[in-house]
């Protein structure tokens, strides 16, 4: 019997020890970051930029094409504009996936850093969160804001 007591004694401890200690979840908007970080605003300009400089090309292609008036040099046209179009992709693709990836780290880092000030155990995305948790959108953003 007093092993049984003892037993629940340290449980409870342990139990009151771990809620003691046990800061909370901290959870962030990554849309409202991102639209409100700098950075990401001007990797997103970028990025949409370069789509436009890919949409000008086929237009001018186009334009190229229709002044062609042999088959031969058509099929010649179209094989060559492919190529290159596909070079211009695959760049754009390799853009587009090098902003996202920095932006996405530097808001991690943000909040990392946000997470260790406030003492909080995780920070999790605001679609994950059903109820409870702080909102630590705003330390996120305005750490970012410091960093630049």
């Amino acid at each position: 019997m007093k092993k049984m007591k003892l037993v629940l004694a340290a449980i409870a401890i342990i139990t009151m020890t771990g809620a003691v200690n046990a800061a909370g979840v901290g959870y962030i908007d990554y849309a409202k970051v991102i639209d409100n970080y700098e950075y990401a605003k001007k990797a997103t300009k970028e990025v949409d930029a370069k789509g436009l400089e890919m949409q000008q090309y086929l237009v001018d292609k186009e334009k190229e094409y229709k002044s062609l008036d042999t088959p031969l040099k058509k099929q010649s046209f179209e094989e060559k504009t492919a190529a290159e179009f596909k070079a211009k992709e695959a760049a754009y693709v390799a853009l587009k996936t090098k902003r996202e990836q920095e932006v996405y780290t530097k808001i991690r880092e943000a909040a990392k850093a946000v997470m260790v000030e406030q003492k909080l155990d995780a920070v999790m995305d605001q679609r994950g969160v059903f109820v409870g948790g702080l909102d630590i959108s705003d330390m996120v953003i305005n750490k970012l804001k410091g960093a630049k």
